[in-house]
This record gives structure tokens, sequence and C-alpha cells, in this order.
């Protein structure tokens, strides 16, 4: 099996700060802690209502870390502009409503195909990492193919949620889908809603590359500090993948 990278999402850092206004907590800060912990990636959305992350937090991170960021993003004009302007690492399109409180579900790849396609173009041409964010069903693995996105990021979210035969049947869904998806020759990542107690099944499916995790180790890092969270973590995902 090949390694296994994690992504830490640092937008919920962003959201206690803003509950109270000013400076502090610093995502920039949690950032540099992750790199320190073990962390291989930074991954942070910029919404369209900024609700989190800031403008100000994308420039911090493209300039003062070392790591790989990799910009959660709209389909929208002004998403495109601002990963232009900055060119991270990589940049993975997401769904976004207004409501939500965090991301329900994978993009449409391939009821969107007109719309994303000139930004997977855009973003590719301009040496941004393309990744799409979508839910493991082959019909959509096999629309970021078309789309000439190089990566998919496997949602997670439900089988985090289910329990007993529903989890199994679901992890089963997300394995034929990193298999053909890999087949296509896609890389694969993976992420929403893991936890130390449901991560290691998912970090166990060799064709997956990278897992972007970041709720819960924020909120674990209220208990035991972020890098003791993200070391935990980090181990669960390698006793996963150990031979």
């Amino acid at each position: 099996m090949t390694g296994l990278r994690l992504g830490v999402n640092i937008d919920h850092v962003a959201t206690i700060r803003n509950a109270r206004g000013g400076a502090f907590p610093d995502p920039v800060r949690a950032a540099k802690l992750a790199a320190q912990a073990g962390a291989d990636g930074i991954t942070a959305h910029l919404r369209e209502d900024r609700r989190h992350i800031s403008d100000d937090d994308i420039a911090r991170l493209a300039r003062e870390i070392d790591l790989p960021l990799n910009l959660e993003m709209a389909a929208t004009d002004e998403m495109l502009a601002i990963a232009l302007k900055h060119r991270p690492h990589a940049a993975c399109i997401v769904p976004e409503k207004r409501e939500e409180r965090t991301t329900e579900g994978g993009i449409d790849a391939a009821g969107r195909h007109d719309r994303l396609s000139p930004i997977v173009r855009a973003l590719g041409e301009a040496g941004v990492r393309v990744s799409l964010f979508i839910e493991p069903d082959l019909r959509q693995l096999d629309a970021a193919r078309s789309l000439g996105a190089p990566v998919v990021e496997l949602h997670t979210g439900a089988y985090s949620e289910a329990e007993g035969e529903a989890r199994a049947r679901l992890l089963e869904k997300l394995r034929a889908a990193a298999a053909h998806g890999a087949s296509l020759g896609l890389e694969i990542h993976a992420g929403h809603g893991l936890t130390y107690d449901n991560v290691g099944p998912v970090a166990a499916i060799p064709e997956i590359r990278e897992l972007n995790i970041g709720h819960f180790l924020v909120g674990e890092a209220i208990f035991v500090g972020l890098e003791a969270a993200i070391r935990r973590m980090r181990a669960l995902m390698d006793a996963a993948r150990a031979p």
C-alpha cells in the first residue's frame, strides 16, 4: 500500500475566532501547529459568505505556510479569481448553499459539466491541482474523468453518520468507488465526518491517497491540544495502512 497523506482543515479555528471577533485563535497558527504534528497539507474553505475563513486568512496561508494548501471553493467566478490570484497547490471544488451548516454532499459533476469545465480548465492551466468533491458514485467518477480533473475527494459523510449494517454497506460503496476511480487514472482522496472511531476502515482502502479532516480535530483540540489530536489521527491512519 502507498503512504496515506493527512490534510488538516483549519476552518473551525476561524469559526471560534469569528464567534467573538478579533484575531484569536489564529487559523494560520493552527496550520503551523498541524505541520509540526505531522500533517501533510492544510485545507481551508473560503465560503461565499465568509462565515469562517477570510480572504486575509487565505492570503496569509498561501504566504506563510510551507505545506501544500488545498483551497476548497464553490464553482463561482469570484472563487475562481481568488484561486487564480493565490495559486494554491490544490483547489477542491465543492457544492455550497448559504443555509447549510457544513457541506452536505458532493458536487454534481455529471449534471454541472458545462459550468465546471471552464473552471477546471482554468485552474489546471494555472498549475493548480483540481479536485472535485463528489459522492462515491460511479457516474460522478466518470464525469470527473471526462472533465479532466486529476483528483476526486469522496464524500464520507453518509458513512461517518451511519451505524451497523448501513455503515458496512456504505464502506463497500466507498471501496468500489475508490477502485473505479483509480482504474480511470484519478487520484482518490476522501473526507467529511471522519473521527478516531471510524477513520480506520476508510484509511485502509488502498486506492485512497489522502484524507482531509478538520471539525473533529478542532473539537478534540479543546481537550487534548491540536498537536496531540493530529498525532493520534496520524497514528490511526498509519496503523490502518500497516502491512
